[in-house]
C-alpha cells in the first residue's frame, strides 16, 4: 500500500476553479501577496511535508502512543522532530497578523495545509492545531501586554496552546462548571480545579504551553453567566517575556482512548496556578466561543481527513484484490479473478466515499471564505454578511461532516472484507480515530440544536435564507439549461422544500418546545446534504461547461459529472426518510415513561 498524497488537483480545482478563491484573496486587505503562483507553491510544499514526514508517523502514534511520568508527557517516535520541521519551516506563522510574528496570508490558506496535515496524521496535527485556537482567542480578546507576551510566541511555534474547559462532572453543560479564579495582590489570578479530556494538555514538543481556561471568580453569578476567562501558561513568564518558573499546573494523568492515540489527552491538574484574566469578568463564554468556533471548523477538516483517507486506501485496494468474477462476465479473463472494483456494490462504497470527501472540500473552502471575509474585508456589512453565513455553516460542517466522515471512513475499511479488520493496513486505526471527531467540540446533538434552535428559529429563518438565496441564484441561473437540468430541478425542490420544513418545525414548536430537540438532528442532517446538493450541483454545471469548452484534462471533468450524478441519484435521495422522521415529531420519542425503558 502506498502512503498519503495530498489530493492537490481536487484541492486546487476547488479553490481557483470552482470557488473562484483567485478573485476572493484579490478582494481581501493583504491579500495580493496570494496569488495562485505563491499559494500554489505553499500547498505544494505543504503536501511533501505531510506526505513525506508526517503520513510515516501516523502508524507509529497509534502503535506507541503517549507516555506519562509523574506529569511529563513523552510523545511518540519522531513527534518531536516533525514539530521542530514544521516550526523551522514557518508553517505556524502562515495566517496570523504580521504585527504579532505571522506572514499575513489568509486564514483559509491555513484551512487547506490543516486538511493535508490531518490526513496525513490527525494525532499529531491536534498538536499545532490546538494551538491556532488559542492565537485567535488572544488576539480578539487579549491586551497589548498579553500579546506581547504569549501570541508572539505562539505565532512562532515554539509555544503551544490548548483549551481548557470540560470537567468530571460537566461536558456540554459548562454553566455547571467549579474551577475556582481567586484574585491575587499583583492582578493575576489563582486557578484551582480539574480539567479533563485536554487535548495536547501535556507534552515534550514545545517549551511551553499555553491553556486558555474557563473558571468563576468568587462573586460569579450562577451559571453560563458566571464564567470567566484565563490564561495559565504551563511556564510563568516574566516581565520581560522570558520564562520563569514553572506554574502550578500539571498533568494528573493521560486518558486511555479509542483512538488518536498519538496525541495525549490529559487530566489537568490546576492548584492555585497563576493566570490572568483576557476579557471582560464573566463574558468568558462568550471570548471562548472564538476558540471554540475556530475548532469546530478544525474538527470538520477531520471528517474530510478520514473520508479522504479511506478512500485513497480503499480505491488502491479495490484496483489490485482479485475476488470472483463480474456478474457481467470477466473483465480480468487472463487472470484467476476480477478486480473487485468492478463489482456494484464495491463501486457503491467507493462512489460514497469520494462523493462525500470531495463534497465536504467543497462546503469546507466555502466556509473558510467566509472566515476570511470576517477577519480582514474592510466593508462592515460584508463582514456582518460572512458572519451570519459562518454561523450558519459551522454546525452544518462540523457535525454533518463528521458524520458522513465517519461513515466513509467505515466503508473504507468494508472494502477490505476482513482485511479491513487488520491493523497493518490502517482502516480500523482510521475508524478509530474518526469517531471522536462526533464528540468533542459538541456532539453531533448539540450541534444540531444550535443549528435549528439559535441559528435558524430564532433568527426566524434569516440565517437559512442567507444560503438558500445562494441556491436559488444558482438554479435561476441555469434553469434553461438541459446539459446539467437532471441536479437544477431536485435542488430547486430541496431548497424550497427546506424552507417548508423550518415552518413546519416552528409552527409545532411554538406549542411543544419538546419538538425542536426531537427534529433538530434530523434537520441538521437534512441541511447537510441539501448544501452538499448545492455544491455537486455547481461542481457539475462547472465540469459540463469545461467538457463543452474541450477541456484538455476531460477525464477529471468527466468524473465530477458522474460523481455528481451518483450523489443525486444515490445520496441526496436520503432526505425523504429525514423529512418522515421530521415530521414524525415528538410524540413516538416523548409518550415512553423514563421507568419503562427498563422492559
Amino acid at each position: 500500500m502506498s502512503d498519503f498524497k495530498a489530493p492537490l488537483r481536487d484541492i486546487q480545482y476547488v479553490m481557483w476553479e470552482l470557488l473562484g478563491y483567485e478573485q476572493h484573496y484579490q478582494s481581501l486587505p493583504g491579500g495580493e501577496e496570494a496569488s495562485p503562483d505563491v499559494v500554489n507553491a505553499v500547498i505544494e510544499e505543504g503536501a511533501k511535508f505531510c506526505e513525506n514526514v508526517l503520513a510515516p508517523l501516523n502508524a507509529v502514534g497509534d502503535r506507541e502512543g503517549c507516555q506519562w511520568d509523574d506529569g511529563e508527557v513523552k510523545t511518540p517516535t519522531g513527534f518531536k522532530e516533525a514539530y521542530q520541521q514544521y516550526v523551522e519551516a514557518g508553517w505556524p506563522s502562515m495566517c496570523h497578523h504580521v504585527e504579532y510574528g505571522g506572514q499575513g496570508l489568509p486564514q483559509s490558506l491555513g484551512t487547506i495545509l490543516s486538511e493535508m496535515v490531518g490526513s496525513a496524521n490527525w494525532s499529531w496535527g491536534m498538536y499545532p492545531g490546538l494551538s491556532h485556537g488559542a492565537m485567535n482567542t488572544i488576539e480578539a480578546h487579549g491586551t497589548e501586554e498579553q500579546k506581547a507576551h504569549y501570541l508572539t510566541k505562539l505565532v512562532e511555534g515554539s509555544w503551544t496552546g490548548t483549551m481548557c474547559l470540560t470537567e468530571p462532572h460537566c461536558g456540554t453543560d459548562l454553566g455547571m462548571l467549579r474551577t475556582k479564579a481567586e484574585p491575587n495582590a499583583d492582578g493575576s489570578y489563582s486557578i484551582t480545579g480539574t480539567k479533563i479530556f485536554i487535548s495536547a494538555g501535556e507534552h515534550d514538543m514545545a517549551e511551553n504551553i499555553v491553556h486558555i481556561v474557563l473558571a468563576r471568580l468568587p462573586d460569579a453569578p450562577a451559571g453560563t453567566k458566571g464564567i470567566s476567562l484565563f490564561i495559565v501558561p504551563k511556564v510563568n513568564v516574566n516581565a520581560d517575556g522570558g520564562l520563569g518558573d514553572r506554574n502550578q499546573v500539571k498533568c494528573g494523568s493521560l486518558e486511555h482512548k479509542m483512538g488518536i492515540h498519538g496525541n495525549s489527552t490529559c487530566v489537568m491538574n490546576f492548584d492555585g496556578a497563576k493566570g490572568f484574566l483576557i476579557g471582560p469578568p464573566n463574558k468568558g463564554l462568550n471570548c471562548m466561543f472564538t476558540f471554540m468556533n475556530t475548532a469546530r471548523v478544525g474538527t470538520a477538516l477531520q471528517g474530510l481527513a478520514h473520508a479522504e483517507v479511506g478512500f485513497q486506501k480503499s480505491l488502491e485496494y479495490a484496483r489490485d484484490r482479485l475476488q470472483m468474477r463480474s456478474l457481467s462476465g470477466p473483465k480480468n479473463p487472463d487472470g484467476p479473478a476480477d478486480p473487485i472494483i468492478v463489482h456494484p456494490d464495491v463501486r457503491r462504497m467507493l462512489l460514497t466515499q469520494k462523493a462525500l470527501a470531495e463534497g465536504a472540500r467543497m462546503m469546507i473552502y466555502f466556509t473558510a471564505q467566509q472566515v476570511d471575509i470576517v477577519d480582514r474585508a474592510e466593508d462592515e456589512e460584508a463582514r456582518k454578511a460572512a458572519d451570519e453565513l459562518l454561523g450558519f455553516m459551522t454546525p452544518i460542517a462540523k457535525a454533518f461532516v463528521t458524520e458522513t466522515g465517519f461513515e466513509a471512513a467505515n466503508l473504507g475499511l468494508q472494502c477490505f472484507g476482513g482485511h479491513g479488520y487488520i491493523s497493518e493496513w490502517g482502516m480500523e486505526q482510521n475508524v478509530r480515530d474518526a469517531r471522536i471527531s462526533m464528540l468533542y467540540e459538541g456532539t453531533t446533538g448539540i450541534q444540531a440544536l444550535d443549528l435549528l434552535g439559535r441559528k435558524v428559529l430564532m433568527t426566524n429563518g434569516e440565517s437559512l435564507k442567507r444560503f438558500t438565496k445562494i441556491v436559488h441564484k444558482f438554479c435561476k441561473a441555469n434553469e434553461g439549461n438541459a446539459a446539467v437540468s437532471e441536479f437544477v430541478e431536485p435542488l430547486t425542490a430541496i431548497n424550497k422544500e427546506w424552507g417548508d420544513l423550518t415552518m413546519h418545525i416552528g409552527m409545532l414548536a411554538m406549542e411543544n418546545p419538546d419538538e425542536v430537540g426531537a427534529a433538530s438532528v434530523d434537520f441538521l442532517m437534512y441541511s447537510g446534504y441539501a448544501t452538499l446538493g448545492y455544491f455537486w450541483a455547481l461542481a457539475a454545471a462547472d465540469a459540463q461547461a469545461k467538457l463543452d469548452a474541450g477541456a484538455t484534462d476531460a477525464a477529471f471533468y468527466e468524473a465530477k459529472l458522474k460523481t455528481a450524478r451518483f450523489y443525486f441519484k444515490r445520496i441526496l435521495p436520503r432526505t425523504r426518510g429525514l423529512v418522515e422522521t421530521i415530521k414524525a415529531g415528538a410524540g413516538s420519542l416523548m409518550e415512553m415513561d423514563t421507568e419503562h425503558f427498563a422492559f
